[in-house]
């Protein structure tokens, strides 16, 4: 069986660290321009230059998203971007708009192209399409199904690559184009500045009762009705294999490093199991439940789903917080940099690449100058405690289960 490419999110350098580290095979990033997050601290051209050495360092691809629906103006600035993000090294641009596209293909002609799923990809007429206009791989719509996709892979070119989202957030919208953001807000979803304005609590207000609002269902706090659950595909990689699919897509450029290691580091464990052909052990399961989410649904994947939605709040949930990132083991001591505050006598679990977390008590607790301390409670402060564990990574995460 070929194992699908494990590509994971990458909104700032902590998160690309992470995700490297944790097993993507390729990461995708945005640009100060032209990328669909606004959110995350994103790349300016020397940084981002930097992040594809750094991967490349590590085998690890690049992808750069150029995949906003450009107006007339940025459309015009686009040829000097797309020529200078391609000498950064980068290993494909992921596009939605046909008119950047096509100016890729005529500028950067080496330059492989991506088609993101901003295109609503959902026939394999379409698909071909794209690929007759010099796109090398397509990024499907979240709303297709394993069958449909299959139907796609069997009647597209065999070099033409099929990339599907497997966890993560979900618009509401059609392959996320949508207004509501912008008609609320005036901030454009369709370039990089989407509120979730979906994912607000909504009530009636009748006419002439101003003021006064009835909840639409669900609770007497109104309804969510547009508030959709995480996709969550993990247990249906080998389905999504056999379909055809080429890579399998982390959705969380705006997310934390952790989340990003957390999520990436469950779905290489997952894909290297479905390679050797073994059983998926409980504990890579139990991780996606570790870092904030929401409730998990398989979507689209099987059909029409009655379960997308999520009505009793809209939080996130998680079972972990992370309270220190590693940044050596040495001498019989696990030294951190304290990310929430911890104290002596904690049980915490290490997160690190293709293991179960190890659990350990916090003993013998120093700060930074090895004074004995019973708390590190100030906010990044170097800190170290004992620990008889030696094969430990800079980089690991130090979490502790949060307390209800």
């Amino acid at each position: 069986m070929r194992i699908p490419e494990l590509l994971a999110p990458a909104g700032e350098r902590e998160s690309l660290e992470a995700a490297v580290q944790f097993g993507a095979d390729a990461v995708y990033l945005g640009a100060k321009q032209f990328g669909m997050r606004t959110a995350p601290k994103n790349f300016d051209m020397q940084t981002l230059a930097d992040a594809v050495q750094l991967a490349h360092e590590r085998g690890v691809r690049v992808y750069l998203t150029a995949n906003i629906l450009p107006r007339n103006a940025e459309a015009a600035a686009f040829p000097g971007f797309i020529r200078e993000a391609a000498q950064t090294g980068i290993d494909a641009v992921i596009e939605a708009d046909l008119g950047l596209i096509a100016m890729t293909k005529r500028l950067c002609p080496s330059l492989p192209v991506h088609a993101s799923t901003q295109t609503g990809i959902v026939n394999y007429e379409t698909a071909r399409v794209l690929y007759e206009s010099g796109v090398c791989r397509v990024v499907l719509a979240r709303e297709l199904s394993v069958g449909e996709i299959a139907e796609i892979r069997a009647k597209t070119p065999p070099a033409l690559e099929l990339e599907c989202f497997v966890h993560g957030a979900m618009c509401m919208s059609v392959s996320g184009r949508c207004l509501l953001s912008e008609y609320l807000t005036g901030r454009d979803a369709n370039r990089g500045a989407c509120a979730q304005s979906c994912r607000w609590k909504y009530a009636l207000v009748e006419e002439k009762r101003p003021g006064q609002y009835f909840p639409v269902g669900e609770t007497e706090d109104g309804s969510y009705i547009l508030n959709a659950k995480d996709l969550c595909l993990l247990p249906y990689l080998k389905e999504l294999a056999d379909a055809g699919i080429d890579s399998v897509k982390i959705e969380g450029r705006a997310k934390s490093a952790y989340y990003t290691a957390g999520v990436t580091n469950a779905y290489r464990t997952a894909l290297d199991c479905l390679q050797a052909g073994q059983p998926l052990p409980e504990w890579v399961t139990a991780e996606l439940d570790a870092v904030s989410h929401r409730p998990y649904t398989v979507g689209f994947a099987f059909g029409q789903r009655k379960d997308l939605i999520w009505h009793e709040r809209n939080g996130y949930l998680r079972d972990c917080e992370v309270v220190g990132i590693v940044q050596k083991w040495a001498n019989g001591r696990l030294f951190v940099s304290q990310r929430n505050r911890f104290f002596a006598g904690d049980t915490v679990e290490i997160l690190m690449p293709g293991v179960k977390p190890p659990v350990l008590t916090v003993t013998n607790l120093q700060n930074g100058e090895g004074e004995p301390i019973e708390a590190a409670n100030h906010a990044v402060m170097d800190c170290s405690f004992a620990c008889d564990l030696t094969e430990i990574p800079a980089g690991a995460f130090v979490r502790k289960q949060i307390e209800e």
